[in-house]
């Protein structure tokens, strides 16, 4: 049985046009943003689409504390938070793309 060249081209041409589609979603992803909260809004974080940490606020009581090990934690807990807000929104556009394929090792 063979496969005739044409399917093989048309498969390429795919390959090709999803390779496109996801390179510009890595392109929006740096200019999509997520934030999450720890603390009661304490210590906030904002991350974009690739992952990048963009802004970190923490309240000025929280500076001044006599603990240094809950600011710490806070800081943690904001950018863990945010780092999987960044992931779920990348899953999705990427589901978009990819029309529901998941491709490990992308993005």
């Amino acid at each position: 049985m063979r496969k005739s060249k044409g399917g093989l081209n048309n498969i390429l041409n795919q390959a090709q046009r999803l390779q496109g589609k996801l390179g510009r979603l890595e392109d929006e992803m740096k200019s999509k943003t997520v934030e999450a909260s720890a603390g009661n809004g304490k210590v906030t974080a904002v991350i974009n689409g690739n992952r990048e940490l963009l802004a970190l606020s923490i309240a000025p009581e929280v500076i001044s504390s006599e603990n240094p090990e809950l600011l710490e934690n806070l800081i943690i807990s904001a950018i863990n938070l945010a780092l999987e807000n960044a992931r779920e929104m990348v899953n999705q556009e990427m589901s978009k793309v990819t029309g529901g394929f998941s491709i490990p090792g992308l993005m």
